[in-house]
This record gives C-alpha cells, structure tokens and sequence, in this order.
C-alpha cells in the first residue's frame, strides 16, 4: 500500500485533537463504503487548520480501501489533467482491466504520460476505473491542498464524488474555500475551524509536555486555533526525513497571507539555526517545484555541505523524500519565504537560476523573482518561455509569462506589445476580462500598430465575440492590413466576413473579399471560388449551377481549409454543411487538448447548427448545451446567443414552443441592440417557425416577414432562405397567396444558382402549394431531388405537405402512404407537434384500404369549428378581404387571419376558393 502524502505532523495513528465532529463524519463516510454506499465530503478552511491531519487519519482507518492519496501543487495548476496524472498512478497497472467500452483508452493515455485533455470523456473513464477497484475492496480517493488543482481534474473529480454514492467509494476533498464556489459543487460539506482554548491547550501539552504557563498561554494565544500554527509554535515534530507535502506556491492571487505571528515564528526558527541551514532552507522555499537537484546545485556553490542539510532536517524545517525536498506543509514555505528580507530571497532567486539551464522556464522564472529593476535580458527570457508554454498548448502559462515580461521591460513599446501577446494568450486561456483589460493597459502604454500584431487582431475577435459585428468588422478589416504575417491577415480577414454576415451587411462583406483577394497566401488561387461561399445575396449573371456544379462545390469545400469555411447558417444554405461538419468534428479534440474554450465554444455552436439540420437533434443539444456553458463561461455573449438559437431551433421542431419562445426572447433582448442581425434573424425565425408548427400561421407569417423586411432589425438574407419554406406555408394558410410567390421566387433563384438539394426541395415543395395543375408534379419533383433525405426533416415536411394535398384531393390511400412516410420520419427524429399533424391528417383519410362513397367526398365530415371561425369562414367564402371581415365583425385583421389559419387547418385546405365547397361540412362546436 503507498505511503499516505498527509502526514504532516504528529504520529501516525494519533487522534486529532479537538476534532470529535469531523472524525465522526469521515468515520461515517467510510462505514457506508465498506456497505456499498460511498459518498463524498469536502473538507474546507484555512491553511494549517488541521485538513491534512484529518485526511492523513482517514487514511491511516482506511487499511481496508485502496487508498489513492494526492496533494495537489500550485506548478501543475495550469496543465490540465496533471492532478488526476498524479492521483491514478498507483494503479495504472490496473488499467488494463478497464473494459474499452469504458474509456480505457482514455485512461491508459493518461497513465502513459500522454496526458489527455478530453474533458467530456474523463469523468466517466475514471469512475469507470474507480468502480474496477471497488469491486475487490472499497477505493477511497483523498485529495489535499485541492485549490491547486488544475481545472480539468477539479472537474473530473467534481464529476466522480458526486456519483460516489451508488459504489463503494468514498471521496474527500480538502481545499482552502467555500467548495460551493468550486467544481465539485453539490458535494457535501464540512468547515474545519480552528480549535477551541481547551483543545488548543491539549495539543500544546501533547508536544511540549514541560512548558510553563506562560509559555502554553502565549502558544495558544499565538496560534489563533490553528493547529499548524500551535504545533510551529511550540517546536512540533522535528523529526528527520519522512514523507509528506513537499511543495507549495510563494506568491498568486487567492493566496491566504501570512500572518505576522506565524511570520515572527519562522524568523525565529531561522534565527536559531546557522547561516549554512538558514540559506539552505530560503533555497528551498525559493524553489517552487521541490527540485531537490535543483536545491543542492545552488547550496553547494554557495558553500552549504551535509552538515547544513542535516541541521535544517533536525530543526524539523525541512523534509527529503526521493528527489523531492520541501516542507511539511505549504504554509511553512510561505512563510519562511515571507519572514526573509528581500536582498534574501533575491541572492536565493540567483543561486537557483544558476543551478538550472539556461533556456528552462524556471530560469526565467527565478531570474525575474531576483529582479530589482526593469531587465530587457530577463523580459526575453520569460517571452520566450511563453512561446514554448504556447507550443505546450498551455496558453495560461503562456498569458502569465508574457505578463511579467512586459513587468520587467524597459521600452514601453516592448512593454506594450508583450502585455498584448498576453492579452491573446488569456483570450486563448478563456480568461475574456482578464484580456480585456492586458489590451486596454497595452494600448494605453503605447498605442501603434505593434499590439495589433503582438495580440493578433484581438479588439475584434472581442467586439464579435461580445454580439457587435459593425464595430467588430471596423477593427478586425483595419487589423487585417497591420498584421505582417499573411495566414494571421487570412483568418482576421475571414473573421471580418463573418462579422460583416452577422451584421447583414453585404456591403462590408464585399469590401473585405476585395482585400481578401490581395493576400499572398498560399490559397490565394483558389480564393475566388471559396470565398463565394460567404455571399448569400443573389449574383447577378452568375450562372446555374446544376448538379456537377454542386458536386464540384462539395468536393472544393472537402478539400479547403476550416479557417475558410463559411459560417454553419452559411453552409447549409450553399449545400456544403456535410463537408464543413466533418471538418468542425476534427478540429474540436484539437481545441479540447489545447483548453482554447472560446474557439471551442463557437465549434460546438456550429455543429450544434449543422447536425440540427442533419437530423442528429441529441448530439446537437448535447454541443448547444457544453457551448454555451463554455461561452458564458468566457464571456462571449455571440456564441451564447448562437447555442441559444440551437437550443430554440430544437424546441421548435420538437414541439415546445414555451422553451423556443424563451430562448428567442434572450436572444432578441440583447442581439437586437447591438446590431447582430444573423443572431435576431435566427431567433425571429424560431419564434416564427415556433408559430407555424402549433397551427398559428398568422402570428407566424406577421414575424417570418420581418425576414426580408428591408429596415427590420430582424432582416437577414440567410434566415430568409432558411426560413422560405416556412414563410410560403404560413402566406398560403392566411390566404396571401402573393406573400409566398415571392419566397418560391426567392427559392428558386437560389436553387438555381447553387444547386443545393435542400434549396431545390424547399423550392418544388412552396411551387406545389401554390397549387394549380402542375401542384402533384411539384411535390413529386420536391421528393425525388437526390440528396433531399440529407435534411430529414425537410423531407419529411414535404411528404406532410403532399400527403395533406392528396388526401384534399380525395385520393386516400395516395395521401395514407405519405402521411404515414412523414409521421415516421418525425416518430424518430421527436418532431412532436409535426407528428400529431400528420396523425391527425393520416387519420382523416379513414381506415386502411377504405376508398369511394360519401366519406371520401367529404373529408371534412367530423370537424368543429368555433361560432366565430364559422362566421369568418362564411365571410370569407363570399370573397371579403380580412380588413373586410374585421370591419364587419368589429375585431382586428389579424385576429381575422388567425382564426382562417385554424379554420384552414381544421378543414385541410389552402385557399379561399376552397371554403364554398367545405362549408356544408362541419358545424359550429
């Protein structure tokens, strides 16, 4: 069994002292694991507090458990999955008894060093791992000084101990704040506080038996209840070598300070050893990651022989295990650091840059800890620390090096375009304020060119981000002529037009593909053809595009690169939604391994887009719901706005419209203001899609025409392809037969010049329900394009929209088989307000095989309408207009066009013309 981390002080196997509560907890917590039932507690207060010494007695009960103890350090806190590296290898020799289907790959990566960062999959392979174990013998995981824990193991871990409950498994967490303000959130707490005048008392006497009074009185007093601080006080456990926590951070924010009690204890403790001892243990507190190479490198060319080492190991200030050396808890380390003077730990700082090489990070690092003043020498150093950081993929490293770099650099121009390379690295990092605010100090210090290139284009990305796309165009087009490298130019470039796209701006869009096509880069040949795919307004003179054409553009978008690729509203229209999903699929494990949580929110969103369209409404909640937890996350109010819209789009076609009105309502709350048309026009859509599918075609058409509503906050050319269908449908239930010419006009059009199989259905299917004699040959054309199945609900929607027609027509059995076509496209995809359409419909054609006679005459038979829909439809019947009908009924034309929408519904027609000849059929209800 390994050895426990958590013994910091006392024998091993002593009681806690004044801790009667909380060892009944943990006491509790490991009986129901030995009965099957684990749990989870975390265990929170300050340093020095006595955690430790509760976990080092849990696991010194456990003997029964397989006990994987960690304590976590500050140095690994910005690689991902570090902890959860040091906590499972112990048994990586099990993971071969993972079955694959429960993530054995992904842990035995993880054993092997390879780090992964997939944090999706890793909560469930390492509680998969956890349960192998338990089924021979309860698993107690123990995780100390858990705030220094890298956020993808908290997450994981967070993950695990709320699911302990239903296996033998028994989790606790020891962390220095309020865990409901951390990831594992949920999990049952406990505060440790500090111990009581009696308690205190009784630990004192424990370690020095012999104090006076006095003595006792002011330990206690001293100490404050903290057990760490009393034992510091009294001269506790000095005993050489052993195992125990071996490193901790000096300095970064959320850090406790150091009291100047325990402060005065060390310069004490300092004092009474010789020089030798006390510059070997500043040495060591200086060295952050416990190197102990590192440490006796730096003693010896400062003269410090074994004598020193032995001395400092008796006076209990410092431990040694392996290739390890440090303290017995990190509150000793800061403490020694901060009771030292400054010239102290600046020679410390010296000495141990000069035992490291050169071009290590921690030289760099310990080389700006000795730094009294502005070092050009030191600032290139740390910079490029940070470019190896960036090429780690570890882009926090990267943001915090480059900060402290532009600290030490005499120029403020160097100073300025460091502090923006770490405004971008923090971007990168999802820190969005912490970004913000490195750009606005560099722009500040010294405005110019050079932190646009030192941040990449960043004041763009940011306004984009944010939901402002004309101010957002503004910067990123200006940025693009700034930047010396043509790749960056390239993707600010691409990343204008998208803004220009968001903003419904054609007239921006063009601008930049002017200067898009001047770039030397290595697709500049090709940019003509790609760049296409971000227009999305007619072309005058361009010429059809036919089947080989579309085929050809499919086969171009398989081969481009993804910053090229347009937006996924954008892809779909063009009909290259496929080739850019599988590409968006490809880069997503590449932005999980680099935690670049905004960019992966946006790949998230558009898949999200694109296998909503394709049929794969699980997997597209699933990216909408991780996307917009990541983008609010980092602050990036367009993303969110993006996830909303999927999430709405799904409500809508699933049938709630109370969800899809509530996502489309915060998104218009706020894209509106600020410009965002493609957002407004989504969610304009959704609301009016929303309308349509619960048989309200009038409230639907009143918002689906704001569309192509010139002026309209709302009025977007994508949207207004996407939405076509919906709006011809919605045109010809309220009777305005001209409302949905005009979107079969504006289909066709695109049909023709993209060739796109799901422009070409949505075309043939508004043709036919215009009706007239070619109305039977339209469906059918709508249902035989190839590549109409790719969008199962488009099709589905087509054979809805026939079947209703045919069955209109009499023509039962015809109209039975393509309801029964459609409601089972909608069964499997949950269109749930489609499917009761189609049932409905599907029942009225009568039962199976049943034709002629008087039932098929009368299709209508059975149905109710209202008193008022039976007034408005006898009035309309006569040729009275809907302002007509509201004159005479004393209400408004639109509560006119609603009701016809109903009435329309109820008796499956699509025209006036047909009301005279329905209207001996049903009755009022």
């Amino acid at each position: 069994m390994h050895p426990s981390p958590f013994d910091t002080h006392g024998a091993g196997g002593a009681e806690p002292v004044g801790r009667r509560e909380e060892t009944a907890v943990l006491d509790g917590l490991l009986a129901g694991a030995r009965g099957g039932r684990g749990g989870a507690l975390a265990l929170w207060g300050e340093p020095g507090i006595g955690k430790s010494a509760l976990l080092r007695r849990a696991h010194d009960r456990a003997a029964d458990f397989t006990r994987l103890p960690h304590r976590a350090v500050r140095s690994e806190s910005d690689l991902p999955f570090a902890g959860l590296h040091g906590l499972l290898r112990p048994v990586a020799d099990r993971i071969a008894s993972l079955p694959a289907d429960r993530g054995a790959a992904w842990a035995a990566g993880l054993a092997s060093g390879a780090v992964p960062r997939d944090r999706l999959s890793a909560g469930a392979a390492v509680l998969s791992l956890l349960c192998v174990l338990a089924e021979e013998r309860p698993v107690l995981v123990l995780v100390d000084d858990a705030q220094w824990l890298d956020g993808a193991t908290a997450r994981c871990l967070g993950i695990v101990a709320r699911r302990a409950a239903a296996h033998p498994l028994a989790v606790v967490l020891a962390d220095h704040g309020d865990p409901a303000a951390r990831p594992w959130e949920g999990v049952p707490d406990l505060r440790v506080g500090g111990l009581d005048p009696e308690s205190a008392r009784a630990l004192h006497a424990a370690v020095a038996p012999h104090a006076d009074e006095a003595a006792v009185l002011a330990a206690v007093d001293g100490a404050g209840g903290n057990p760490l601080a009393l034992l510091e006080s009294a001269g506790a456990d000095r005993g050489p070598g052993g195992t125990g926590p071996l490193t901790g951070p000096l300095t970064g924010p959320g850090l406790p300070p150091v009291g100047p009690r325990t402060r005065r204890a060390f310069r004490a403790a300092l004092d009474a050893v010789s020089p030798p001892a006390r510059l070997l243990t500043v040495l060591a507190a200086a060295e952050d990651h416990g190197d102990l190479l590192a440490v006796e490198r730096a003693g010896r060319a400062r003269g410090i022989d074994d004598t020193a080492w032995d001395e400092a190991a008796s006076a209990g200030l410092l431990r040694v295990a392996g290739d390890r050396v440090g303290f017995r808890h990190p509150l000793v380390r800061r403490a020694v650091h901060a009771c030292c003077d400054a010239a102290t730990r600046r020679r410390a700082h010296r000495a141990l840059a000069a035992a490291l090489p050169e071009e290590s990070d921690e030289h760099a690092w310990h080389l700006a800890a000795a730094a009294r003043d502005r070092d050009e020498n030191v600032a290139g150093l740390l910079e490029r620390a940070a470019a190896r950081s960036r090429l780690r993929g570890a882009p926090a490293a990267e943001a915090r090096a480059l900060r402290r770099s532009a600290e030490l650099s005499p120029a403020p121009v160097d100073a300025s375009r460091r502090l923006a390379g770490a405004a971008r690295a923090a971007w990168d990092a999802g820190d969005a304020a912490a970004a913000e605010r490195l750009l606005d100090d560099a722009e500040r210090l010294s405005p110019g060119a050079h932190t646009t290139r030192g941040s990449r284009g960043l004041r763009g990305v940011i306004e984009h981000s944010r939901g402002a796309p004309d101010l957002a165009h503004h910067y990123l087009a200006a940025d693009m002529e700034l930047v010396a490298e043509p790749g960056t130019a390239l993707e600010l470039g691409t990343a204008a037009l998208s803004a220009g796209w968001a903003a419904g701006r054609g007239d921006l869009a063009a601008r930049t593909l002017e200067s898009l096509l001047e770039l030397d880069v290595e697709e500049r040949s090709d940019l003509p053809l790609l760049l296409t795919w971000w227009e999305d307004g007619p072309a005058a003179g361009a010429a059809p595009a036919g089947a080989a054409g579309f085929t050809d553009s499919v086969a171009r978008a398989r081969r481009t690169a993804p910053r090229l690729l347009p937006p996924s509203p954008l892809a779909v229209v063009w009909g290259i939604d496929a080739a850019v999903g599988d590409a968006l699929r490809r880069r997503v494990p590449h932005l999980r391994r680099r935690s670049e949580p905004a960019r992966l929110a946006d790949a998230l969103a558009h898949t999200s887009t694109l296998d909503g369209f394709a049929g794969r409404w699980t997997r597209a909640e699933s990216a909408a719901v991780e996307g917009l937890r990541l983008a609010e996350e980092v602050g990036a109010d367009q993303i969110a706005a993006h996830c909303r819209n999927c999430l709405g789009w799904l409500a809508a076609v699933r049938g709630d419209a109370h969800r899809a009105a509530e996502a489309a309502g915060r998104v218009l709350g706020t894209a509106l203001p600020e410009g965002s048309r493609a957002v407004s026009a989504a969610a304009s859509w959704i609301v009016g899609m929303a309308n349509l599918f619960r048989e309200r075609p009038g409230e639907a058409l009143d918002t689906l025409l704001h569309l192509t509503e010139p002026g309209n906050g709302a009025a977007h050319p994508t949207f207004a392809l996407l939405a076509a269908l919906d709006t011809a449908e919605a045109a010809v239930r309220v009777g305005r037969p001209e409302a949905a010419g005009e979107q079969v006009e504006l289909l066709r059009g695109w049909a023709r010049r993209t060739g796109a199989p799901w422009a070409r259905t949505a075309a043939r299917a508004a043709e036919a329900l215009l009706g007239g004699s070619r109305a039977e040959d339209s469906f059918r054309a709508a249902l035989e394009v190839p590549g109409a199945r790719s969008q199962p609900l488009l099709y589905g929607r087509a054979r809805l929209l026939y079947g209703e027609w045919l069955r209109r027509e009499r023509r039962r059995t015809d109209a039975r088989l393509h309801l029964g076509g459609a409601l089972e496209v909608f069964d499997r995809l949950g269109a749930e307000s489609l499917g009761r359409r189609a049932r409905r419909e599907r029942d009225l054609t009568g039962p199976p095989g049943r034709s002629g006679g008087r039932g098929d005459r009368d299709g209508a038979a059975g149905v109710r309408l209202t008193p008022q829909e039976q007034r408005i439809a006898r009035l309309a019947a006569e040729r009275l207009t809907n302002r007509e009908i509201a004159a005479e009924l004393r209400i408004s034309h639109r509560t006119v066009g609603h009701h016809l929408g109903n009435v329309f519904a109820k008796l499956g027609i699509t025209a006036r013309s047909e009301l005279e000849r329905a209207r001996g059929g049903p009755g009022p209800g």
